[in-house]
């Protein structure tokens, strides 16, 4: 009889802790930010790349243009809406001195790149173009825009997924773009110059 008793008690148990454990399971992700995919490469050198530039397909970059300084590394597409809205505010930025590199992520014509960056102000200090999005999945992106920040070294400090705005820039980005910044001016002028690689 006591037997019976427990099978009936656990019977009825399971049903109730599997909700529970469902409904804890979807407040999490219901109140994460999905702008905040943490990226494997935090903390991690970027990844070997070998691209051709966007303007000059004869032109290679290696990951070495990611190294020297801090930097933001921006995945974008002319295909990508949101990559769109956020252009007026990376030209901003740029214009206020911040080190961009531009991954072209996916497009199927070197061309409508080059005339987007011609049309809608070009940002970015080095353009890399990722016809085949090799790279872009080295570095584990889902799709545009999505940016990164890399410090002097070379190595991911942060992955930003979503446009960079106004709101993201004072809050999250910014700050952490100035603390890399600070980091690397006070560097002696050796270390500095090591960190470029000269």
């Amino acid at each position: 009889m006591a037997q019976r008793s427990k099978l009936k008690w656990i019977i009825l148990a399971f049903p109730l802790l599997l909700f529970l454990w469902l409904t804890i399971f979807l407040l999490r992700g219901l109140f994460s930010d999905p702008t905040e995919l943490s990226s494997a490469l935090v903390g991690k050198p970027v990844p070997a790349f070998e691209l051709p530039d966007v303007y000059n397909p004869e032109k290679m970059h290696t990951e070495a243009v990611l190294k020297g300084r801090p930097m933001l590394l921006n995945v974008w597409a002319t295909w990508c809406p949101t990559c769109q809205a956020e252009h007026a505010y990376l030209n901003k930025l740029a214009d206020e001195g911040v080190y961009i590199v531009g991954l072209n992520y996916k497009d199927d014509s070197r061309a409508k790149a080059v005339n987007w960056l011609n049309t809608l102000g070009d940002p970015y200090q080095v353009n890399l173009f990722d016809e085949r999005g090799m790279v872009a999945i080295d570095f584990g992106v889902y799709g545009a825009p999505e940016t990164f920040l890399i410090n002097m070294n070379g190595e991911v400090v942060y992955r930003h997924v979503g446009d960079v705005n106004e709101r993201v820039w004072k809050n999250v980005l910014g700050p952490k773009y100035e603390a890399a910044m600070a980091e690397y001016l006070n560097q002696p002028m050796e270390a500095q110059t090591a960190a470029a690689g000269g």
